[in-house]
């Protein structure tokens, strides 16, 4: 038992379940000292926050970018002993080739390649659908793998994704039926992604009623290269109802849409 400097007690989960079995913690106090609980550190290395999910609606995903092969796999394995489901994302092809050696018995371990993502779950997790709906779009087919990040985290966190590829406005007809498709399935939000100049976020979000978040993509050369120009240009969009996330942020994206979409979702039903 820990005094918090706020003066709330917190307790360990097997003390939260005791006193909400013997009614001494309401349903609502476990919930907001659950909410509170579960920082849990490996070996000194990385401190992990398996408690995320429930206390803010994202799971904490593991970045694999810039860590070796090993500590990705050991802090998997502890991230899923306390877990139904680890997210890793940025993975190399040794860290990849490394979690599905190390993947134990009675887990799984599911490789998208052009997310460079991986998700390991025990085989008894299913993730429960929310009722969210999300649309993505991209721009070309080089923002495919940014777009691919936003949808693996929309997916795990039960929302149905409606994706179309390859929508640029170098042939802006082409983007017209995936936008009245989303509308017609009335989706809650909207992830754009795109490169070069980052036109088509501005362009979805002046024929849609729905937020839009853009995503702009490092995919451009020359003046504004590494995507600092899309960038410039999505955040001087003047079409209203527009956010903007981080150059290849695919993860940040879907996080953001997801806790729209399943916000909305929550008082629809």
């Amino acid at each position: 038992m820990v005094l918090e400097p706020s003066g709330l007690t917190m307790y360990t989960l097997k003390e939260i379940l005791e006193k909400t079995a013997k009614n001494e913690l309401t349903v609502e106090e476990a919930e907001k000292l659950l909410r509170l609980l579960a920082i849990a550190e490996v070996e000194g290395m990385a401190k992990i926050d398996s408690n995320r999910e429930h206390r803010k609606g994202i799971p904490e995903i593991i970045l694999a970018e810039n860590k070796t092969a090993k500590d990705v796999v050991e802090i998997t394995l502890r991230m899923l002993s306390e877990n139904g489901r680890v997210i890793v994302s940025r993975c190399r092809p040794d860290q990849v080739q490394a979690l599905q050696n190390a993947v134990p018995t009675g887990a799984t371990c599911h490789v998208n390649e052009k997310a460079k993502m991986v998700v390991v779950k025990k085989k008894n997790h299913s993730v429960k659908n929310t009722g969210g709906k999300i649309g993505i779009l991209t721009a070309g087919t080089s923002d495919i793998s940014v777009a691919e990040e936003a949808k693996v985290v929309a997916e795990e966190m039960g929302c149905q994704v409606y994706a179309s590829y390859d929508l640029g406005v170098a042939g802006i007809h082409r983007v017209l039926q995936p936008i009245k498709d989303l509308i017609l399935k009335d989706v809650d939000v909207i992830v754009v992604v795109a490169g070069r100049e980052g036109a088509l976020p501005s362009v979805v979000a002046g024929m849609v009623n729905v937020p839009v978040i853009a995503v702009p993509t490092s995919n451009s050369y020359g003046f504004g290269e590494k995507g600092v120009s899309t960038l410039m240009a999505m955040l001087q969009s003047c079409s209203l109802g527009l956010a903007v996330v981080n150059i290849d942020a695919g993860v940040a994206a879907g996080a953001v849409a997801t806790l729209i979409a399943n916000r909305a979702a929550k008082f629809r039903d």
